[in-house]
């Protein structure tokens, strides 16, 4: 199987508030919806460690149908988050420890995983950016929310 990308965002009004997460993954070198797939979500009173902290998660458990062996780059914009997962502990442990936990244990599961910083100005962290907004809109009229990103708007991915 080809290597795969992942890309992952998350924001956060006012912290703690309302905050939303988007991820996207792509299979390299396939095209076609097969190819693609994202999800988005939000929670109420929540920080914006634990939605850069859930992004992660989610993301990386959305690889659940591929081997663990297969090569996974992640594109994120949290460098706090991404300095962190290198070490033991970091303030995202001790601020988020049940998020923090989960997404140790969904990094452990791949065995191949590159973390590569994203341009805040690429077409791709607009797009999930705003997929992150949707998420946060959606929480804060709703309350937890997570959703599969429609196939047509995948379609419509930069990355």
């Amino acid at each position: 199987m080809a290597a795969v990308t992942v890309w992952i965002s998350s924001l956060c009004r006012t912290d703690p508030g309302y905050g939303g997460w988007a991820w996207v993954r792509r299979i390299d070198g396939e095209t076609g919806a097969a190819a693609i797939k994202g999800a988005a979500g939000g929670e109420r009173r929540t920080t914006a460690a634990s939605m850069s902290l859930a992004a992660l998660a989610e993301a990386l458990d959305g690889l659940s149908d591929l081997p663990a062996d297969v090569a996974v780059t992640l594109r994120f914009l949290d460098m706090d988050l991404a300095g962190q997962l290198v070490a033991s502990d970091g303030v995202y442990a001790t601020a988020e420890p049940d998020a923090w936990a989960a997404a140790r244990a969904a990094v452990a599961k791949r065995t191949a995983l590159e973390l590569v910083p994203a341009a805040p100005a690429d077409a791709a962290t607009g797009f999930l950016n705003a997929w992150a907004e949707f998420g946060l809109d959606t929480a804060k009229s709703r309350g937890s929310f997570k959703a599969a990103i429609p196939k047509p708007n995948l379609m419509k991915f930069p990355g």
